[in-house]
């Protein structure tokens, strides 16, 4: 008798033969969704940029600085007293007396002898010219026009304030610093007027001279030669460029050019007057007389170009 098997039932080899196929049909579908999801991410990491890379620029963070504003310029001279370099500010010992504080920044144009400079170059002690405006409330610099200190270097102009035969101990008020200045003279010491020799006698306050000196082991600055520049009441002829103007002040300065030194001379009303359309840049010609203190100009001439 054979056996049957009962209707409606698969085989096992069936059942096993259809799993089968269905695994292989869905194992292509899954293998080409994760070569197209690692394809993608593969896409995605290359394509991002790596940020450790770039410099940032810190100029870039500073805000762009105003233009300053379209103000009359006043003329200020003076030794370095303080600098801020924190606050950019500078402390100013004015010629004459007193002290003022002005601001600076990258605006500021700077000059070493009419050669572009930085605010590193400036040091306490320093004799400036700044061209000023009033920004706001606070006073700021324009120009700053520096002058080495030329004392450091064993040579002063001033004017002798006095002279003590017994001490042979000369007393200057030098330009370029606020304190006096004091050199002593021994019998090697020439004193020129123009071009003879004189005696130390003829060193009377108010007399302009120029000196130069060494400093001695004992401290004592001692001089070699005394020139006498100008005594009071004596005229003079300078001729040169202006290179600082404050008609509000009657201040001008000018470069010589006859012996490229640079000299203040004040104008009296009558040179004012006449000024014309007297700038700095301008060539001029001027008849002044020293008075014992500066150099005041009673006529000024502008020069054709």
């Amino acid at each position: 008798m054979s056996r049957m098997r009962p209707r409606g039932t698969p085989g096992i080899a069936l059942i096993l033969s259809l799993l089968g196929l269905a695994h292989g049909q869905a194992s292509p579908s899954q293998s080409a969704l994760s070569a197209a999801a690692a394809t993608a991410s593969s896409s995605e990491i290359v394509s991002v940029p790596d940020a450790s890379d770039k410099t940032l620029d810190p100029a870039s963070l500073i805000p762009d600085l105003s233009p300053l504003p379209n103000a009359k310029a006043s003329l200020i001279g003076g030794t370095i007293d303080k600098l801020d370099r924190v606050r950019d500010q500078i402390t100013v010992r004015i010629f004459g007396g007193g002290k003022m504080t002005i601001c600076f920044d990258p605006r500021t144009r700077i000059y070493d002898d009419g050669r572009p400079a930085a605010a590193s170059d400036l040091r306490r002690g320093d004799r400036i010219y700044l061209d000023t405006i009033l920004d706001g409330s606070t006073v700021f610099a324009r120009n700053i026009r520096l002058r080495t200190a030329a004392a450091a270097t064993g040579a002063s102009d001033g004017i002798v304030l006095s002279y003590r035969e017994d001490k042979r101990e000369l007393t200057l008020r030098d330009v370029l610093s606020p304190q006096p200045l004091k050199i002593h003279l021994t019998s090697q010491t020439q004193v020129i007027h123009g071009e003879k020799s004189v005696s130390a006698s003829s060193l009377e306050p108010g007399t302009l001279v120029a000196v130069s000196f060494s400093p001695q082991g004992s401290g004592r600055d001692v001089a070699q030669r005394v020139s006498i520049l100008a005594v009071p009441g004596a005229s003079f002829t300078f001729a040169g460029r202006v290179t600082g103007l404050d008609l509000s002040t009657g201040l001008l300065v000018l470069i010589s050019d006859t012996d490229g030194k640079t000299y203040e001379i004040h104008m009296d009303s009558a040179a004012i007057a006449a000024s014309g359309d007297l700038h700095p840049g301008a060539n001029v010609t001027t008849e002044a007389s020293f008075d014992g203190s500066r150099y005041v100009a009673r006529a000024l001439t502008i020069n054709p170009r």
